[in-house]
């Protein structure tokens, strides 16, 4: 049952970054808060690397195309997206957030007493 919470949260993680990113507007409204679009994208990314690698997808998959996504869904909203606009400075939240994701994510399922298969998960296997 818990692993089916952590499944869950994770498709629910990656639909709102979805969402949040190809949107044809701005997800949300304005909140007057300096640089909360690059808290909201570190979030984002975050949460989908630390869930993701939670669940047991393969961290070199994953982290590949969380990475990927950072620049192309900039590059999306700069060149298609007519109300948006891309900002590298997003991409650099989001890379942060993959990288604060994956550390988290890492060290859950490393922990003594988790129940984790960690092979497949070692970014330095072949």
């Amino acid at each position: 049952m818990r692993a089916r919470l952590w499944q869950a949260a994770f498709v629910l993680a990656c639909l709102i970054q979805l969402y949040g990113l190809y949107s044809p507007h701005q997800a949300g409204p304005p909140t007057g808060i300096p640089n909360d679009d690059k808290v909201a994208h570190l979030l984002l990314f975050g949460s989908v690397a630390y869930l993701g690698l939670r669940v047991g997808v393969q961290a070199r998959l994953l982290l590949t195309l969380l990475i990927a996504n950072a620049v192309v869904s900039e590059v999306v909203q700069h060149f298609l997206l007519r109300d948006r606009s891309g900002d590298p400075f997003d991409s650099l939240a989001d890379l942060v957030g993959v990288a604060v994701g994956a550390w988290l994510g890492f060290r859950a399922i490393r922990r003594p007493g988790s129940d984790q298969k960690i092979s497949g998960h070692d970014m330095m296997d072949s």
